[in-house]
């Protein structure tokens, strides 16, 4: 069967679901596979709980259904399981069929940090104005772009896509499933070198989003001070391009200045042309988020709106109004302390930022608690050295590390008094004890790693 034919199946029945738990009267289910799983088991069950079809990619499947003793049910399955090659390929395939429906500015995000926050900020400004479908949680991978865009109807006005890589290639295939027609690269970092090989690595990954929009003549919103994105575009005659950023460069639409970081960033931008010599007011806004890192974030928002045609004081209400809840870049009062919750991900480029950020925070006393960061191959021990030689220069009052690669690092730290710089956990739970039995209390503090250091389960705690 044809995607297009497909297609029209979906159209009949316009509900897809990969969990045979849930599986709505009269969907279809699409048999995934993973690590733990493989969907194809679990497709007849799907069919008997109230599935009108079931997609799968194992004629196995349709040879072992003799438990459906009844040759008139027996018939009927088999006309509704439908075989294809590759049931993600045709996952993702029906999907950019569906996005193919709609002719409304798709916009893409990617980047090493940053590009969630970025995607919130953007919908909360395109929100003013239009109807906006954007990704959820983090929907982001082959799996998550698919299920993103079948959520798309026609109250959308925009959609916001995030899209997110571990391995080479990743980005290419994901613009090949959404479709974008404009889009940003947040910045890129030294994050998953175990998967991408390099930091070229990471740049080329992410630059996949580059190519696909200059091979099909769509705009760019551009970083002007970051170099490595300018390096991508160096070649490109393209005009299309908007830059945002914190320079004097000329070419520079929108221009943004940190005023204050105490604790919450506060900031002013204007707009300004260089060819008409012409350079906007001022404006300054008042943000609920932590980190002067985020003001790169803030002016995306603001140069996306500002090309979408949102009036200047809807911009500025947007993000003042933006109040994040997803672990990055949180200031959270309790009882005890205030803590500043970036415990998502981690890796040596955003570490660094969250550091450098706390460290010129004008709040004491200052206490950090560190996951380690994953997926750093070969030069992990080097990386997690160096976030230690930052701790050295920032002086906190109170620094945890937590997790193996920050003991490993910790212990071979050179100390003149033959001491270990820092206090080390081997995992969360030994976290939760050291807090339990200590009631760290009246302090700042810093919580920042890796998704998989589980340092998200402390905020209650403290």
């Amino acid at each position: 069967m044809k995607i297009e034919e497909l297609y029209q199946l979906y159209q009949q029945h316009p509900c897809i679901t990969t969990d045979s738990r849930n599986c709505p009267e009269g969907s279809i289910f699409l048999a995934l596979k993973g690590e733990s799983f493989n969907g194809n088991q679990f497709a007849v069950s799907a069919l008997e709980k109230g599935c009108s079809y079931a997609i799968i990619d194992e004629p196995e499947t349709l040879e072992n259904l003799e438990h459906l003793e009844n040759l008139e049910t027996l018939d009927d399955f088999k006309q509704r399981l439908i075989l294809v090659d590759n049931c993600l390929q045709t996952y993702k395939d029906l999907a950019r069929e569906h996005r193919r429906q709609f002719d409304i500015p798709v916009i893409g995000i990617t980047g090493t940090n940053g590009k969630t926050t970025t995607k919130e900020l953007i919908r909360a400004v395109l929100a003013e104005c239009y109807n906006v479908m954007a990704t959820e949680g983090n929907f982001n991978n082959d799996v998550g772009v698919p299920k993103t865009l079948f959520r798309l109807n026609d109250s959308h006005d925009i959609a916001v896509v995030e899209m997110g890589a571990s391995h080479p290639g990743d980005i290419k295939t994901l613009v090949e499933t959404a479709e974008p027609n404009c889009g940003l690269i947040t910045n890129v970092g030294r994050a998953h070198l175990q998967g991408f090989g390099s930091f070229e690595g990471v740049c080329k990954t992410k630059g996949e989003l580059y190519d696909f929009l200059l091979a099909h003549d769509c705009p760019l919103f551009v970083n002007r001070d970051n170099e490595h994105l300018m390096e991508m575009i160096a070649n490109s005659q393209k005009p299309d391009i908007y830059y945002y950023g914190q320079s004097d460069a000329e070419d520079i639409l929108i221009r943004g200045e940190v005023i204050s970081c105490a604790p919450f960033l506060k900031f002013r931008w204007r707009e300004q042309d260089a060819d008409a010599g012409y350079v906007g007011e001022w404006f300054t806004v008042q943000t609920h988020l932590i980190g002067a890192y985020n003001l790169d974030n803030m002016l995306a928002a603001i140069t996306i709106g500002y090309v979408n045609n949102i009036p200047f004081e809807q911009i500025n209400h947007a993000l003042e109004s933006y109040v994040p809840t997803n672990n990055r870049s949180q200031l959270t009062e309790t009882q005890k302390n205030h803590l500043i919750v970036d415990a998502y991900n981690a890796n040596p480029t955003s570490m660094k930022a969250a550091l450098e950020n706390f460290r010129l925070m004008e709040v004491s006393p200052k206490m950090a608690i560190l996951g380690m960061m994953g997926e750093l191959g070969d030069v992990s021990q080097e990386e997690h050295q160096k976030i230690i030689a930052l701790l050295e220069e920032a002086q906190f009052d109170e620094v945890w590390l937590v997790g193996s690669e920050f003991q490993k690092a910790n212990s071979q730290w050179p100390k003149a008094n033959g001491q270990k710089p820092y206090r080390t956990f081997a995992n969360v739970d030994e976290v939760k004890q050291a807090i339990s039995q200590e009631q760290p209390a009246g302090r700042y503090i810093l919580i920042k790693g890796s998704n998989s250091t589980h340092l998200y389960e402390l905020p209650t705690l403290l």
